[in-house]
């Protein structure tokens, strides 16, 4: 894969050495001659020039990439080098970074955006995640399908414990992914009966318009553990995001 990361700080850097590991193709874009530190990701190609330039991004072949990602400090130049790429490169995939949570609502398919980034609302999911035990976070929203991930931890008293996954009526576009028990992942099969202190994986889409209408039918659900279903019933089934 060959990925044009925008944005050779310490962030773009870090970025571009984890693709580098997995034996990707990266190229580092930045304006200032100071950030021109090749030594420190010499495995990377470097380009020194705006890359909210057209000259800079048809020399960086970005009509080549897989992915450009735009790490820089600055919201207008992400936004800007997404819709580029995008809409003069038609590059599958655009990955950006937002600095200011305020600018978030901009950072969207109508700017080319298939991926936000943002530093603050990720640490909140984590501090949420980590601490957290029967109430559902969300930490991770798939851009480009409008689906979110979210986990609960179950509490003990969670009416949902002893009961296995087959007996427990889902609420529709709500799908559970996985089930994580101590370090264990386990993919989840109608058979498996459900412990405290799981950590429960879902994933939940929403129609355009409806809100979080499914995330809270889940969360009450969660917290209400209405009568279970035959042990019979189909559990709803979801197409790979």
């Amino acid at each position: 894969m060959r990925v044009v990361i925008a944005g050779a700080g310490s962030v773009g850097r870090s970025i571009a050495r984890e693709l580098l590991g997995h034996a990707h193709e990266v190229l580092l874009i930045d304006r200032q001659p100071s950030a021109m530190r090749v030594a420190s990701v010499a495995d990377a190609d470097w380009l020194l020039g705006d890359a909210c330039e057209i000259s800079t991004l048809v020399e960086a072949r970005l009509e080549e990439c897989d992915v450009v990602v735009a790490a820089t400090g600055d919201d207008k130049v992400n936004l800007v080098l997404s819709l580029l790429a995008k809409t003069e490169f038609s590059v599958p995939r655009t990955v950006a970074r937002v600095n200011n949570p305020k600018n978030e609502w901009m950072f969207d398919d109508a700017w080319g955006v298939d991926v936000l980034v943002s530093t603050p609302r990720i640490m909140t999911a984590l501090v949420e995640e980590a601490v957290s035990v029967g109430d559902l976070v969300r930490i991770f929203t798939f851009h480009s399908s409008g689906a979110s991930m979210y986990e609960l931890t179950l509490a003990d008293d969670s009416p949902l414990v002893g009961r296995r996954v087959g007996q427990v009526a889902w609420p529709p576009d709500v799908v559970l992914a996985a089930v994580i028990r101590g370090a264990r992942p386990i993919s989840p099969s109608p058979d498996d009966t459900l412990e405290g202190h799981d950590e429960l994986v879902f994933i939940v889409s929403e129609e355009p318009g409806s809100g979080d209408r499914a995330a809270l039918a889940l969360q009450e659900l969660l917290e209400g553990g209405p009568a279970p279903t035959s042990a019979t019933a189909p559990t709803p089934t979801a197409e790979a995001p």
